[in-house]
């Protein structure tokens, strides 16, 4: 396909139809009138040779490959506005901008507090939005990636982006404070008899698969997409959860648990910044990277943030 033949206001048009399923809400949506939104449809139509918006009763539906466009055109309309975005200079104690991450809630309380504290100290104009690390980011980390600014992710889940390393942590487990059938040392053979608090995604997966080479497959009872509910979860039951161990000292004394070691050598969490090519050159991704890279070193010395005003 060649770009410089394409006209692409047409990647606008159909976005807004494709979200809308209406010509005259989809024009009004893009400031065109209904005749210059019904060519544009038309114009479509004759392209991918499909009717796009089948009529069914008042309205309209999706075809099957109208409703396949639909999360592309998203994505390739959310691309194109980054591009056009992007920057040869940025001050970012004057620019006004907003940064969007991808990232559990464990990244955000260990990661995203801190580099949140910096933004605030040294760049007041500056938004930064967390996003929840949707359940097929593994199948979609490209588009995913270049939609947003980055995706606070460990190293051994997905590869091939370029990345800023952050931090490092380990894992530790949970159980109750009063749970008897648990002495002072984990074992194996609690980890396969007692029931288990697990995250939902596939975020710890080196940590899952180290697991099962151990033999074990983990009894869950209760699964959930927040890891700080986990200790929630933990008190006052049978259960045991796995937790990364920065996170767990964040969160000790929230509930009546104990934090245990591993009864083996648990894999690393070496934690990164991953983004996408298309921000290599941009100023402000630039800073962002460069302002990541900073907060990270504070965290990984244990270190509260140094946050100096900018002269």
């Amino acid at each position: 396909m060649n770009l410089a033949s394409l006209d692409l206001n047409l990647v606008v048009a159909l976005r807004a139809l494709l979200q809308e399923r209406n010509v005259t809400r989809a024009g009004q949506r893009i400031g065109l009138s209904q005749p210059a939104m019904s060519a544009a449809l038309a114009r479509l139509r004759r392209h991918f040779d499909d009717d796009l918006l089948a009529r069914v009763g008042g309205g309209y539906e999706l075809t099957a490959l109208g409703q396949a466009l639909l999360d592309r055109t998203t994505t390739a309309c959310d691309l194109l506005e980054r591009v056009f975005a992007s920057q040869a200079e940025f001050d970012p104690s004057r620019e006004e901008h907003e940064f969007t991450l991808i990232a559990s809630d464990y990244a955000v309380a260990v990661f995203g507090t801190e580099l949140a504290r910096t933004l605030q100290a040294e760049a007041p104009g500056i938004r930064l939005r967390f996003k929840q690390v949707p359940n097929e980011f593994i199948d979609s980390t490209g588009s995913l990636l270049s939609t947003v600014d980055g995706l606070l992710l460990p190293h051994g889940i997905i590869r091939g982006f370029p990345t800023v390393e952050l931090y490092q942590d380990s894992w530790v487990f949970l159980v109750a404070d009063d749970n008897p059938e648990v002495g002072e040392q984990l074992t194996l053979d609690d980890l396969a008899r007692l029931p288990w608090v697990t995250y939902q995604r596939a975020y710890d997966a080196p940590a899952a698969r180290q697991i099962a080479t151990l033999g074990i497959e983990p009894r869950v009872a209760v699964s959930v997409d927040s890891f700080q509910l986990m200790p929630l979860l933990v008190a006052g039951t049978r259960r045991v959860a796995l937790l990364q161990r920065r996170l767990a000292d964040e969160l000790d004394g929230l509930a009546h648990v104990r934090i245990m070691e591993p009864p083996y050598d648990a894999v690393p969490i070496q934690q990164a910044l991953w983004w996408h090519p298309v921000h290599m050159h941009d100023a402000a991704h630039m800073w962002l990277r460069e302002t990541a890279a900073r907060v990270a070193e504070a965290v990984e010395a244990g270190r509260p943030t140094i946050c100096s005003q900018p002269s």
